[in-house]
C-alpha cells in the first residue's frame, strides 16, 4: 500500500489503561499479585455474587488525583462511578464499574518533544477510574476457553488523548512520556508485557486541510510501543486506500497482529449508548475536598521534566545527559547518589553511569535495579579516578572486574580490587623517566621522525610508555616529561 502523504492527514487519539499499583482491588480486599494460579485471587465481589457490596479503595482514589495534579489537569471535587453493560465471559456481573458522565479527572495535557526539538501539547479530555475486566485463555484449551478472574476488578485509570495526535511517530512520543510519568508517579508499574500500560488507538484519516474528521476505527489491546507504530501506520495506509478505491471506513474494533503487522476487524464499534451506562447505586459519589487535594500534591514526588531542568542547571549537564539520566526515576537516583558519595565531577559521572554502566547493563539484560554495581561501589572508583590512583585505563579495567562480582559488594570494592590487582598508579617521575629512555632507545627510527617534524607520533610514545608501565604511569605526568625528554 503506498499513498502521497502530502494530500492526506492522519488524526489520532489514544486510551490508555493504566493498571494502578494498589496492593488489593479497586472495590474489594482481593490481592492483585500478578502470576498467581487462576481464580485464586477471585473473592465474592469480583464474581459479583448475590448481596455484596463494592468498597472503593481509597489508593486507588489518591494515585488517579496523582496523576491529574501531574498533567495540570482539573480534578473534580465531585465524581460518580456507573455501571458499563455488557456481555463477556470475562466479566461475571455483566457489567463493568467505570466512570461516565463525571470522571475524577478532566482536561489536562502533556507536552511531547518532536524529532526536530520541537514541542507539542497533547490534550488529554479525561482520566477516569474503572475495574479491569477477567482474561480468557485459550492456549491449551481445545473446543473450549478458560476464563482467569484474578484480574477482574484490578483498578485502572483510563487515560483518553484528545485527537491531537498527527503520526505514529507522535503517538509513540505522547505513549513514552505517558508512561515515565506513571511510572514517576508510583502508581503503575508499567509493565507492558503484563498488560499494566495497554493503548487502544483511534485512527482516522482527512484530506490535507479538512477540518471534519473522518470514520474512525479504534485499534483495541496494543501492548508495545513498537506494536502501536506499527498498527497506526497499517490503519493509515489502509483507511486511505479504502478511500481512493472509492469505498467507505467502517467504523469498527479492530485487533493487531504482530506476526503479519496487519490489523483486521473483530466488531462494530459500540457508542455509549450501547453500554447503557446508568449510575451505580451501590456507590455513593465520590467528593474531593481542596484540603485533599493538596494534601496529596505534598506526596507528589518531581517529575520528569523538572528534574531534568535541575540536572541541567544544578550539575551543568547538557540537554542530551539530562534527559538521558532522567529517563527512570531510579536510574537518576542512581546517579545523584554517585555524584554525592564520590564527590567528582558531574560530567565525569554522567559520563560512566550513562555510558559504561548503561552500556554494561544492557548486555547483561538488566536494569538498574539490578545493577552488580551499586551507586556507592561506582562512587568508590570514581574517589580513586579523580584522586589520581587510577588511571581512566585501569578504572575501565576495575569496573569490568566489579561487574565481574570481584572486590565484594560494599563502597571498597574497588579499593579491594586495586590492591589486590596491585593497580595503583604510578606518580613518581624517576620509574616513567626510566620507561620512556627505555621506549626511545628501542625505537630509534620513530624518534628520528618526531623529532623531524611527525607530531603526530607522540600517541605512538605515549601508548608505548604505558604498555612498558602496564598501564599504570599517570597519564598527564607521561605526556610531560615524553615532550621534555622527545
Amino acid at each position: 500500500m503506498a499513498y502521497d502523504t502530502s494530500t492526506w492527514e492522519a488524526v489520532i487519539g489514544l486510551e490508555v489503561h493504566c493498571q494502578l499499583l494498589t496492593k488489593s482491588k479497586i472495590f474489594s480486599g482481593a490481592s492483585t499479585t500478578y502470576g498467581a494460579a487462576p481464580n485464586t485471587q477471585a473473592d465474592a465481589v469480583t464474581l459479583g455474587l448475590p448481596g455484596v457490596l463494592p468498597v472503593l479503595n481509597a489508593t486507588a482514589l489518591e494515585m488517579a488525583v496523582k496523576f491529574g495534579l501531574a498533567i495540570d489537569a482539573q480534578i473534580a471535587e465531585r465524581c460518580v462511578f456507573a455501571r458499563k453493560h455488557y456481555f463477556y465471559p470475562d466479566l461475571p456481573k455483566g457489567y463493568q464499574i467505570s466512570q461516565y458522565e463525571l470522571p475524577i479527572v478532566a482536561k489536562g495535557h502533556l507536552d511531547i518533544e518532536l524529532p526536530g526539538g520541537e514541542t507539542k501539547r497533547i490534550g488529554i479530555t479525561r482520566a477516569h477510574m474503572e475495574e479491569d475486566a477477567g482474561k480468557s485463555l485459550h492456549e491449551g484449551f481445545v473446543g473450549t476457553t478458560g476464563i482467569d478472574l484474578n484480574r477482574a476488578g484490578t483498578p485502572l485509570i483510563e487515560i483518553v488523548s484528545e485527537p491531537d495526535i498527527r503520526s505514529a511517530a507522535e503517538a509513540v512520543a505522547y505513549l513514552k512520556k505517558l508512561h515515565q510519568l506513571v511510572v514517576y508517579l508510583g502508581i503503575c508499574d508499567g509493565n507492558m508485557q503484563e498488560g499494566s500500560f495497554r493503548c487502544d488507538a483511534n485512527v482516522s484519516v482527512r484530506r490535507k486541510g479538512e477540518t471534519k474528521f473522518g470514520t474512525r476505527t479504534e485499534t483495541k489491546n496494543v501492548n508495545s510501543f513498537r506494536f502501536v507504530e506499527k498498527a497506526i501506520e497499517y490503519e493509515i495506509e489502509r483507511q486511505i486506500e479504502v478511500i481512493e478505491s472509492g469505498g467507505k471506513v467502517v467504523q469498527e474494533t479492530r485487533l493487531f497482529n504482530p506476526d503479519t503487522g496487519e490489523t483486521r476487524a473483530m466488531r462494530s464499534k459500540e457508542e455509549a449508548m450501547d453500554y447503557r451506562y446508568f449510575p451505580d447505586p451501590d456507590l455513593l459519589p465520590v467528593v474531593v475536598g481542596t484540603a485533599e487535594i493538596e494534601r496529596i500534591r505534598a506526596t507528589m514526588p518531581e517529575l520528569p521534566e523538572a528534574k531534568k531542568t535541575r540536572f541541567m542547571t544544578q550539575y551543568g549537564l547538557s540537554k542530551y545527559d539530562a534527559t538521558v539520566l532522567t529517563g527512570e526515576a531510579a536510574l537518576a537516583d542512581y546517579y545523584e547518589a554517585v555524584v554525592k558519595t564520590s564527590g567528582a565531577d558531574a560530567k565525569l559521572c554522567a559520563n560512566w553511569v550513562s555510558g559504561d554502566l548503561l552500556g554494561a547493563l544492557n548486555k547483561l539484560g538488566k536494569d538498574i535495579g539490578s545493577s552488580p554495581v551499586s551507586a556507592a561501589m561506582l562512587a568508590g572508583l570514581l574517589v580513586r579516578l579523580a584522586d589520581k590512583t587510577i588511571s581512566g585505563k585501569i578504572a575501565k579495567d576495575v569496573f569490568e572486574a566489579m561487574l565481574a562480582g570481584e572486590g565484594g559488594s560494599d563502597a571498597s570494592a574497588a579499593d579491594a580490587i586495586i590492591k589486590a590487582r596491585g593497580l595503583v598508579q604510578i606518580t613518581d617521575e624517576g620509574p616513567i623517566l626510566k620507561a620512556i629512555e627505555d621506549v626511545m632507545a628501542k625505537n630509534p627510527q620513530q624518534l628520528a621522525d618526531y623529532r623531524a617534524g611527525k607530531d603526530k607520533l607522540l600517541g605512538f610514545f605515549v601508548g608505548q610508555v604505558m604498555k612498558a608501565t602496564q598501564g599504570k604511569a599517570n597519564p598527564d605526568l607521561v605526556n610531560k616529561l615524553l615532550k621534555e625528554k622527545l
